[in-house]
């Protein structure tokens, strides 16, 4: 008797902002096309998250803390990687190098590693307007990061939650994950 073939495993990389509550949309998604999914989410970020939810949707513990050495991995290695929201604080960081919590380090390794990542951008336009954004979303493009399309909200409204799809993301790297089921829909052009 032959074993099935395992299904690719995404990380989704959850940061601290408004609509990260609305994650399970993405997780939804990815399930439906066939893969398997943990989350990792930055510390300030689980506040916003219903984790007994999540972890009984995903089947996983979501991750926010190193574990200890010694302890086994709770997650399965990576095939892909979703940031989304992927935040301002996040962006910049992530472009610096700097792995001062998990998910970043895990984004940081997974240049290294060659792990496909896509990010959702969801950022006011006052924070988009700052030089050191638009400075990081260069970098990460020449990292081999894919990035989303949202256009940025008004400062102080929050919102934009209507126009955040949170699909973008696996449509993106559709064509770079063996094993993942392509969208019906043709992945959307992105700018270099």
């Amino acid at each position: 008797m032959s074993e099935s073939p395992r299904k690719p495993f995404l990380y989704i990389v959850v940061c601290a902002a408004g609509i990260a509550d609305e994650v399970g949309k993405l997780i939804a998604s990815a399930q439906e096309r066939q893969w398997d999914v943990g989350v990792i989410a930055t510390p300030h970020a689980l506040p916003f998250l219903d984790v007994p939810e999540i972890e009984t949707q995903t089947g996983f513990q979501i991750r926010s803390a190193w574990r200890s050495p010694g302890d086994d991995r709770p997650l399965p290695p990576a095939d892909a990687i979703v940031v989304a929201p992927a935040t301002f604080n996040t962006i910049n960081k992530w472009a610096a190098g700097f792995a001062d919590n998990l998910a970043l380090a895990v984004l940081c390794e997974a240049h290294g590693m060659g792990i496909a990542t896509a990010a959702l951008p969801y950022v006011n336009s006052a924070l988009a307007a700052h030089p050191a954004y638009r400075r990081s979303l260069v970098d990460l493009r020449e990292m081999g990061v894919l990035i989303g399309s949202y256009d940025p909200h008004r400062p102080k409204a929050g919102g934009g939650a209507d126009r955040f799809r949170w699909e973008e993301a696996l449509d993106l790297l559709a064509p770079f994950v063996p094993g993942a089921e392509a969208a019906a829909n043709p992945p959307p052009r992105v700018s270099p």
